[in-house]
């Protein structure tokens, strides 16, 4: 941990008491607001001692529980601001009457661009196609094209909408999911979760982006697999535990469907677990937000946070505890 000084600032109206602890070197985010004491705990080294006058704590990108257990020795703790989109595994952490506020906005051009990724290598083939490089095999043939599919988004928030777009140019029919029916700002339909046993088997690929939440975990289960079409691809970069894995792995090798994973049930997935060797499984390790595209939009985030709470203007993201 290393206490600094922040050495391109920008004047506040004026600055709340208590320190600023961040994960990384401060003028990558500058300019932030003068006089506001900033020290730089990455997650990764030592980590403090003092904890008392931390008053905005920016969680080390992680999901190691050890930066998690220092909440509860930080007595002036006011602001949680995580780097996540999903947030479920800081809850069991934060202290009453403490704001915390989520990474919206970091995230969602990357896991969209993994999800439409994902959906094109495992539709083209192109794990056979790695394979057969390796063995010296020529698996010519034909393969399926996104073209002319149904495309259903299940979890149309921020990151359903990113792949939304970049699926524009593919020639999909898009089908949209949310918790409740609404329209989009354009007029298209997005229709509730209850919708879900009428649309799953008129759907070629079935892209999931929900938050994960008591509601959706476990959602894709056994009798959620067998409403889809056969031939369908599941492709999940949301949450492993929405998709029930025993269920997922009875489906493979069924041959009914086939999947492209970002997450897993567990997570990292054992080097023996059924699910790494079923048929028709496309595993990527949990990297939808791992990308070039993190830090520049991470940066702007974390400053523009804490430029709000120095200056007493509301924050962006929050999801749970008091506004601010």
């Amino acid at each position: 941990m290393t206490a600094v000084t922040p050495s391109a600032t920008t004047a506040v109206e004026s600055v709340p008491s208590g320190r600023v602890r961040i994960p990384y070197d401060p003028d990558l985010l500058a300019p932030l607001p003068v006089g506001l004491p900033v020290e730089v705990y990455d997650g990764v080294t030592e980590a403090p001692t003092k904890h008392d006058g931390v008053a905005f704590y920016v969680l080390p990108y992680s999901f190691d529980p050890a930066p998690l257990r220092l909440l509860a020795d930080m007595p002036d703790l006011r602001v949680v601001q995580a780097l996540t989109a999903g947030y479920e595994h800081v809850l069991p952490y934060l202290p009453p009457g403490v704001t915390l506020a989520n990474g919206r906005g970091i995230h969602e051009s990357s896991t969209a661009e993994l999800a439409v990724t994902l959906t094109l290598a495992s539709l083209r083939g192109v794990p056979r196609f790695v394979r057969g490089q390796n063995s010296g095999e020529w698996p010519a043939g034909w393969y399926p094209a996104l073209a002319d599919k149904t495309v259903l988004i299940i979890g149309y928030g921020a990151i359903g909408e990113a792949v939304e777009r970049r699926l524009a140019g593919f020639e999909t029919d898009i089908v949209r999911v949310a918790r409740s029916a609404r329209t989009t700002p354009d007029g298209a339909p997005v229709h509730a979760i209850t919708d879900l046993p009428d649309l799953l088997p008129d759907a070629d690929v079935v892209i999931l982006t929900t938050p994960f939440t008591a509601e959706t975990r476990g959602m894709v289960d056994a009798a959620f697999l067998a409403r889809m079409r056969d031939g369908a691809l599941l492709v999940n970069v949301s949450r492993g535990p929405v998709v029930d894995t025993d269920a997922l792995v009875a489906a493979l090798r069924s041959g009914r469907v086939k999947a492209a994973l970002d997450v897993t049930d567990p997570e990292p997935l054992p080097a023996d677990h059924p699910l790494r060797h079923a048929p028709g499984v496309l595993i990527s390790p949990h990297v939808g937000g791992s990308s070039s595209a993190f830090r520049p939009r991470a940066f702007r985030l974390i400053r523009r946070q804490i430029t709000a709470w120095a200056s007493g203007q509301p924050l962006d993201n929050i999801v749970a505890g008091p506004p601010r």
